[in-house]
């Protein structure tokens, strides 16, 4: 679960809840630094910091936390030389330290404030101050990271500063944990056929705030496409909405060649991370024919697989975002591959989604 998810759970929940959050990680770990979870009353809990190993225990600690309201840091050492502790079955290792905080009045103030930020696609820094024995977290503050396509973009900006009477660096007589969370990286899916929706609940499901954009106002519903952003327009309408940013994926998926060239040829002006285009390299060659370079074209789309049907390919299409996304290499089944004016299709492959 994302700081973002976490964020909208706070908005929406009224029940007591408290705020886990990794803030010091060494060695091997299910997630990174600053990963975080909630824990709700009846032992409800929303996202997960190791694959299982720790939440049970953690959700003891969180009871105490929810009763008394006062904060508290628990150390788990998974390293091999404590495996014993632990027993055989941990199933994960390195070194944890979870702080868990109530989420009082002014750690929801804070979580609400950086949602409105993550909203608008803005990078976030949180900041606590705690006391030398991390008994009482004396501030929490913002800032936010504005986006690399805005006038301020290097600067940052303190927006809230609110003092708590709740609570890995040493700073000042007590320790002062930062933490930088990023927006989910949005993708605009260009049509809202039957193969987008396993693509769109897949992405959702990876951690992408998607956008569906169709012309075709009977098939964009929240009943096709649950947890994604509608937009129903003709592409000149859409690309307008849209403000794309550097930080943007694109998916076109409409199958409707007027259309998608339309769009292609307003997005040539644009910046963006990704660009995908379903179907086949021919087709796409004859698509794109006449327009100034296409920057990070995946064309056809998708990992190279071998898939075959509407849940494979959108499986096939979905890794091949995360791996943008994480910035790992493609998989070896890629080819480089020119068009006829010797452009490069950087997602060209021998075999793929889409054959």
């Amino acid at each position: 679960m994302e700081m973002h998810d976490i964020c909208k759970l706070v908005q929406t929940t009224e029940t007591k809840l408290v705020l886990a959050t990794a803030v010091y990680v060494e060695g091997h770990a299910y997630r990174k630094q600053g990963a975080t979870m909630l824990f709700a009353e009846q032992g409800l809990m929303y996202g997960s910091i190791s694959p299982g190993c720790i939440e049970t225990d953690l959700s003891l600690h969180a009871e105490y936390v929810m009763s008394t309201g006062c904060p508290q840091k628990i150390v788990y050492d998974m390293r091999p030389d404590d495996d014993l502790s632990w027993g055989e079955n941990m199933g994960c290792g390195g070194l944890l330290h979870i702080l868990l905080e109530p989420v009082d009045a002014a750690l929801k103030q804070i979580l609400l404030e950086m949602g409105g930020l993550l909203d608008r696609g803005i990078q976030v820094d949180l900041r606590r101050t705690c006391s030398a024995d991390e008994g009482a977290i004396r501030d929490y503050s913002v800032q936010y990271i504005p986006h690399k396509d805005s006038e301020s973009s290097k600067s940052h900006a303190k927006i809230t500063s609110h003092p708590s009477l709740a609570a890995q660096e040493w700073h000042s007589g007590g320790w002062l944990y930062t933490h930088t969370y990023t927006p989910k990286p949005r993708l605009i899916v260009i049509g809202a056929g039957n193969d987008s929706i396993s693509v769109v609940r897949m992405a959702i499901a990876s951690g992408f705030r998607v956008v569906v954009a169709d012309w075709r106002e009977a098939l964009v519903s929240a009943d096709r496409f649950p947890g994604a952003e509608l937009l129903v327009g003709f592409p000149n309408e859409i690309y307008r909405h849209l403000q794309i940013t550097s930080q943007d994926y694109i998916l076109l998926l409409s199958h409707h060649y007027p259309h998608e060239r339309s769009f292609l040829e307003l997005l040539s002006a644009a910046s963006y991370t990704y660009l995908g285009i379903l179907g086949s390299r021919t087709r796409t060659s004859r698509l794109i024919e006449g327009l100034p370079a296409l920057p990070r074209l995946h064309a056809p789309v998708g990992l190279a697989i071998g898939s075959e049907g509407p849940e494979e390919i959108a499986i096939a299409i979905v890794a091949e975002l995360i791996s943008v996304k994480r910035g790992q290499p493609l998989s070896t089944g890629k080819e480089e591959k020119t068009d006829a004016k010797g452009r490069n299709h950087s997602g060209c492959r021998k075999q793929s989604a889409n054959g």
